[in-house]
């Protein structure tokens, strides 16, 4: 992708602020809060420190020059060190996916994907996971179109399911 620049940042660069803050409002738009609390705390779950390379993580944005001379965000994703695998090695796992509303239909969200896993596999992970929520069906499309295998039954009623958990072996080491 032509004048698209891939920055591999830290998870509380203020480049980041657009990814956060409309994460936050599409998380509280779609999903109803739990015990009192919104869904866009998932946001805060995680220290910024959990997506450095020393704790086995990664922030990545996809940035345009804008006309002004600065940069635009226009999609983003982190990794960072998820729950140990069946070889009890940690596996990778992908957060905070995310494309800018008015980027969106330009395979932005598959080339921070990629970026992602390949990422994952240089940091030594053999193995990947994310999940989405049940309201996120174009977040399951992309998913599926790049090989990820879901860890629950596409049939089934995925509210109930609530958590969609997918998998997929890292790619090699470059």
């Amino acid at each position: 992708m032509a004048g698209i620049e891939v920055r591999w940042v830290a998870a509380d660069d203020p480049l980041l602020a657009p990814l956060v803050e409309d994460l936050a409002r599409d998380y509280d738009d779609r999903y109803e809060p739990t015990n009192g609390v919104p869904s866009s705390a998932e946001l805060t779950r995680y220290p910024a420190a959990a997506f450095t390379p020393e704790q086995g993580g990664a922030f990545v944005a996809l940035v345009e020059d804008a006309p002004d001379g600065g940069h635009t965000l226009l999609a983003g994703g982190a990794l960072k060190r998820g729950r140990p695998g069946s070889d009890g090695r940690p596996l990778g796992e992908l957060k905070r996916m995310w494309t800018a509303p008015g980027q969106r239909r330009r395979g932005l969200a598959s080339r921070v994907l990629a970026e992602l896993e390949q990422r994952a596999a240089d940091l030594g992970y053999t193995g990947l996971e994310l999940t989405t929520g049940a309201r996120q069906p174009e977040a399951v499309a992309l998913y599926l179109r790049h090989g990820w295998v879901p860890d629950f039954d596409l049939d089934a009623d995925w509210e109930a399911v609530s958590f969609l958990r997918f998998t997929k072996p890292a790619p090699p080491r470059r």
